[in-house]
Formats: C-alpha cells, sequence, structure tokens
C-alpha cells in the first residue's frame, strides 16, 4: 500500500516537473526541472524492483544536466539562471505533433496484444540487463565515461582561464552587479 502511495507520488512529481520545464522562464530552471522530473522518474523504477535502470537513469540525468550547465556558461557566454528564455518555440505545430504522439501512444498501449511471459526471470536481473545493454563492451564504455569525463574538466579549465575579462557576447548586456575588462587579468 505504501510502495502505491509513494509511486503514484513520484509518478506526479514527474509529470509536473515536466511541464514545469516549459513553463519557467530560464534555461537553468528548466535544467532543473528536466532533472527533477528524471530523478523521480528513477526513483519509481527503484520501487518497481529495476534497481539497474533506476540508479542508471538517476545517474545519467544528473550528470547530464550538470554538463548542460557548465556547456551554457561555457560556450554560450550566459548565466543561464538570469536569462529569461521561452524553451517552447512554434507553440501551435509543436502542440499538435504533442496530441497526435499522446494520442498514437495510447492507442497503442490499449489497442495492442500484450505477449505473456515466457520463462522465469533470472535470480540477477541487473547482471542480466546490464549483460544485454552492454555485452561485451562493458570494460569499453567504463574507459570511455573517464575519458569523456577528463574531457569536460579540462574543457572547462581552458575556456575559463581564456576567457577572463573577456565582454559579454555581442548582444548580452553584463550582470549590472559585474564589471567586465576593469580585473588585472584583463589587462595583461
Amino acid at each position: 500500500m505504501l510502495d502505491d502511495v509513494v509511486f503514484w507520488g513520484l509518478a506526479a512529481v514527474s509529470v509536473a516537473a515536466g511541464v514545469a520545464v516549459f513553463r519557467v522562464d530560464s534555461m537553468a530552471r528548466a535544467t532543473y526541472a528536466l532533472a527533477a522530473s528524471f530523478v523521480a522518474v528513477g526513483l519509481a523504477l527503484l520501487l518497481l524492483d529495476l534497481p539497474y535502470l533506476g540508479v542508471v537513469t538517476v545517474l545519467m540525468m544528473v550528470m547530464e544536466m550538470a554538463v548542460m550547465g557548465v556547456y551554457m556558461v561555457m560556450f554560450m557566454g550566459m548565466n543561464p539562471a538570469l536569462m529569461p528564455m521561452s524553451m517552447v518555440h512554434g507553440k501551435r505545430p509543436a502542440l499538435a505533433v504533442a496530441v497526435a504522439t499522446f494520442c498514437v501512444l495510447a492507442a497503442g498501449v490499449l489497442l495492442v496484444p500484450w505477449p505473456a511471459r515466457r520463462g522465469a526471470p533470472a535470480a540477477d536481473t541487473t547482471r542480466s540487463l546490464g549483460e544485454a545493454v552492454m555485452g561485451q563492451h562493458m570494460l569499453v564504455m567504463t574507459a570511455v565515461s573517464a575519458v569523456l569525463f577528463a574531457t569536460i574538466v579540462a574543457a572547462v579549465v581552458l575556456v575559463s582561464r581564456r576567457d577572463r575579462g573577456r565582454p559579454p557576447a555581442a548582444g548580452l548586456a553584463a550582470h549590472p552587479g559585474q564589471r567586465t575588462g576593469n580585473r588585472p587579468e584583463a589587462r595583461r
């Protein structure tokens, strides 16, 4: 009973945070709302006894949103928390596509005959799922993740060092409390 209440609570949080992605007025808030939505989905997967998928969903989305925030600052030269923006472009076509997609998926759920389970689940479902998803490439993927993380850190270090004191990008006004070009590093 308690698991059902928690599951439906997480489902409500996931949907509400997903809606918030399109309702908030800054990229940072949209990023955090998207992360909250997927964390709720990951926790719901944990309640369904799918620990591998639940943990991977939470870790992947938290890291992805952190990387997205870093890249917004690094490449776009912006403070994503202060710059207002809309996450919705082409509202009417987007709404039509969203409604059509929902109707197709709902019809598929209700009309497709679902197959009956054949056989029994493996004793260790996490291991069998990991082997099915990764196969013989687990070691390669583990090494690649470390290399990607090192690349992100190196890119942030290189860009932040080079861009200190540089005026904001064209069309972007500096934050009222921010002084650009007057720091000692900028005069070198």
